[in-house]
């Protein structure tokens, strides 16, 4: 088994020797380094295209959207977190020695009962031990980290006195009228 691996090995550098110096003969050093600078530039820039905006539809739910104790409550469409309901609050409201986050995150969510879309913010409530409740984790239409306001993987307590995070409230901002 070894003497296989030696060949093996073996077989590796001779084609990779080879390979360096074909490349090595038809371009110079500088041809290279402004080859792969522009490859790096190009793979950082890569994030910052512009992106379909066509899938930022209202994701109308999947099973029992009517159940506020379910993670597919329709309110719940973008939440990232433990539901505080589950953890001595409500939907609504942060459990007693918590206090809710300064910032926050918001999606698109359409209620099947009406038929419309509404605003939906997300608070998380800080000051506690997390809480070992329900976590539901729906990322519908989750944008990149670098736009954070659409994104749910940050820490949201960060702007509290007491960053600790706990559990998460929902909130009905308002209803989306089409255009």
């Amino acid at each position: 088994m070894v003497r296989i691996l030696d060949m093996l090995f073996a077989f590796v550098d001779r084609r990779t020797e080879s390979f360096t110096r074909r490349v090595a003969q038809r371009s110079s050093r500088r041809s290279f380094l402004t080859r792969s600078s522009t490859f790096i530039l190009g793979s950082a820039l890569l994030p910052v295209l512009p992106f379909d905006s066509g899938v930022s539809k209202a994701w109308a739910g999947s099973t029992d959207t009517s159940d506020p104790t379910s993670c597919d409550y329709w309110r719940y469409c973008a939440i990232d977190g433990n539901l505080c309901s589950e953890c001595g609050g409500t939907i609504t409201a942060c459990p007693p020695g918590s206090e809710v986050s300064k910032v926050s995150w918001v999606g698109t969510c359409r209620n099947p009962a009406d038929d419309k879309d509404y605003l939906v913010s997300y608070n998380d409530c800080c000051g506690k031990a997390e809480c070992r409740g329900k976590t539901c984790l729906r990322n519908e239409r989750e944008r990149p980290g670098y736009d954070m306001g659409l994104n749910n993987d940050v820490s949201w307590c960060m702007a509290n006195t007491s960053q600790g995070y706990h559990c998460t409230v929902v909130g009905l901002l308002s209803v989306i009228e089409p255009e």
